[in-house]
Order: C-alpha cells, then structure tokens, then sequence
C-alpha cells in the first residue's frame, strides 16, 4: 500500500490505515527527508514504477496538487475510513477518497473521488462533491448541497440547505454560506461573500 505524500496529512492517512489493519506501507514524496516516515521505507516518486501495482492513496492537502498527480498516475486508488466515521450504507465514497475521525455523511448523498473529508465534517442528506473537493474539519453541510470539483471548504464554515458552490472555490475559515457561490470564487464572513476569484490556470 502506497501513500503518496510523507506529510502530516500522510501522517493521518497512514493511521487511518492502521486502525484498519494495513500495516503494510510505504511512503513515496517528490522530497524525501529520509529514509523512513512514521516508521515506514520512504522513497522518492521516481521509484514508483519499481513499487509495482499496489494501491494508492494520494495524501495532498492542495487539490489541484492532487488532481494533477492522479491525472499522471495509472494505479489503482484505496479508500481510507476511520472506524468511527459514520457513513450511510445509501453512500459510496469514490476511489481514493479519506473520510477522518467523527465524519458523519448522511442518506443518499454522494462523494467523488480524491475527496478529503477532514476530522468531525458533517455532510447531510442528498448532498453531492464532486472529484477532488476537500471539506475541512467541523465543516457543516445542509441538506442538498452541491459541492463542486476542487473546491476547498474552510474549516470551521457552514453552509445551508440547497446550496451549489461552484469548481475550485475557496470557502474561508468559518464562513456561513447562504447564497450559491460562482466557480473559482473566494467567500469570506458571515454571511459569506465573494471577495475576489482564482486564477483558473493555476
């Protein structure tokens, strides 16, 4: 089992594994400062071919970091669950998606892939993320929300029922989301508001 980022993410994501029993890791990072992280063989991601087919869980916070090295990468991804997250039988996580400590995603809603949903996140019913949306922890989903691709929900932030936040949004630390937010736009304050848009090619 490969985790793709020697990190405090990949920290988390390697104790995730544990507690499911995976214990055989190894880490892979583009600047390796070893030999070994959290205990485990560390190599640099040009070693990845010599590594063979195992499976793969991206641990990149940024997520255009992490689409782009899925987009390069032909492996097979591994779901990573904390046992104490609470998740409806009526919703699949997507490959390569981590679900932390005390997450709780209700019926019917659906999660993309490459998704994180971060320590004590609350995801209601018939909710939709899209690929590579990161969901903060203590972030507070209401009911049918849409989430776009790559969007970076804030921790701490809320947002309610109905809502759609666009592609590679920015929703900041402890923002209330009342109104839909544009793609590429970054939303600040309660109630949140746009306070300028990202560079969609970066």
């Amino acid at each position: 089992m490969i985790i793709y980022g020697a990190s405090g993410h990949g920290k988390v994501i390697a104790e995730i594994l544990e507690r499911n029993g995976v214990t055989d890791l190894v880490f892979v990072d583009d600047k390796p400062g070893g030999e070994t992280f959290l205990g485990y063989p560390l190599h640099h991601t040009s070693m990845l071919p010599e590594l063979g087919d195992q499976e793969v869980i991206i641990a990149v916070g940024n997520n255009r970091t992490r689409k782009k090295i899925a987009d390069s990468l032909e492996k097979a991804y591994r779901i990573a669950m904390h046992p104490s997250a609470q998740i409806s039988p009526r919703c699949k996580p997507g490959a390569g998606t981590v679900v932390m400590a005390g997450v709780v995603v209700n019926a019917d809603s659906r999660i993309g892939e490459h998704v994180i949903l971060n320590t004590n996140c609350s995801i209601d019913h018939d909710c939709v993320l899209e690929d590579y949306v990161h969901i903060s922890p203590n972030v507070a989903l209401a009911g049918n929300v849409t989430v776009g691709e790559g969007t970076q929900v804030g921790i701490g932030s809320s947002v309610i029922q109905g809502i759609k936040i666009g592609n590679y949004a920015t929703i900041g630390a402890g923002a209330a989301i009342i109104e839909d937010v544009p793609d590429f736009a970054v939303v600040v304050g309660v109630p949140g508001k746009v306070i300028k848009y990202t560079n969609p090619l970066d």
